[in-house]
């Protein structure tokens, strides 16, 4: 029975998903605020939540990454 490729595709879309969402967060605080400094302590939260979901994305891209298949 051969396996679906189904739930790799799927959980590689989502982690994309998650980097653009986070870079639009990114995009949109910082034009909406003025505030490009993740540094900055009055702003930490929302940088704090863009770098989870980044890390999210990458972690899931990672796990759906292809194994060389054994001959």
């Amino acid at each position: 029975m051969a396996d679906s490729d189904f739930p790799h595709k799927a959980i590689r879309i989502f982690s994309f998903i998650l980097i653009i969402l986070a870079l639009a967060i990114y995009i949109g605080w910082g034009v909406a605020y003025g505030s490009w400094n993740i540094f900055s302590a009055e702003y930490i939260p929302i940088y704090s939540i863009m770098i989870i979901l980044i890390l999210l994305g990458i972690c899931g891209l990672l796990l759906t990454k292809n194994k060389p298949e054994a001959e």
